[in-house]
């Protein structure tokens, strides 16, 4: 979903804006290709540490996605206009992979 919403934000940037009720002025879909290109990053990096990272490695690295999954559920629901339904449904996204995250956490811990 990371690599998606980066696909995204960095091809259709207006359209992103538009869809979270926002203005889509230069400035901000300059923002938006940037948060893309970021995304592209941590979207290579989750892949890279899901097959060659050892077991802390990749335990470390859920708890930093756990939390940042969480902050764009967070601050989706936090930008200052109208919720969306495309607003709701990418905080759910946001929180659902946080959840996730933390499922597979208390998972590995129970198991070892």
């Amino acid at each position: 979903m990371f690599g998606l919403s980066a696909a995204a934000l960095i091809v259709f940037p207006a359209f992103f804006l538009e869809l979270l009720g926002l203005q889509a002025d230069l400035p901000l879909m300059w923002s938006m290709v940037m948060i893309g290109i970021t995304l592209v990053a941590l979207t290579g990096n989750m892949a890279v540490v899901s097959v060659s990272a050892s077991d802390g490695g990749v335990r470390m690295a859920s708890v930093v996605m756990l939390f940042a999954a969480a902050g764009l559920g967070m601050i989706t629901l936090l930008i200052p206009v109208a919720y969306t339904w495309f607003t709701l449904a990418y905080a759910a996204v946001g929180f659902g992979f946080s959840l996730a995250y933390l499922v597979g956490l208390l998972r590995a811990r129970l198991s070892g």
